[in-house]
């Protein structure tokens, strides 16, 4: 099981099953959830072979009506990934506040190293 798999999983009782890959389709209630693979370690073992992990850097945008809801739930995503029993997840910096004018969505992102089965 992917990281690709597990995040929609794990995280989809925050916001009734709306976690989506790269974008949210046009019009989706919110709140709701995206996540982008943005790079991670791609590692070979000396002797060639792929190990039974591999890393992604993702990025997670939360969106919301207001800025303090985005906020609250981009809080649980990070908590959640922490202490997930499968995935090896780390905060890669802080959360940034974004705005989307066109929608006046509200949102937080935040980049994570996962490192999940294969």
């Amino acid at each position: 099981m992917s990281a690709e798999t597990i995040l929609p999983a794990a995280l989809g009782a925050l916001v009734s099953g709306r976690v989506y890959p790269d974008v949210a389709p046009e019009g989706s209630p919110l709140p709701r959830i995206v996540y982008q693979q943005v790079g991670g370690v791609s590692p070979v073992y000396a002797e060639g072979a792929l190990p039974t992990t591999e890393n992604g850097r993702y990025q997670l945008a939360c969106w919301a009506e207001t800025r303090l809801q985005a906020l609250a739930l981009a809080q649980q995503v990070e908590e959640i990934l922490v202490e997930h029993p499968v995935l090896q997840a780390e905060p890669i910096g802080a959360r940034t506040a974004a705005h989307e004018p066109d929608t006046g969505l509200r949102g937080y992102r935040q980049d994570f190293s996962i490192w999940s089965p294969r």
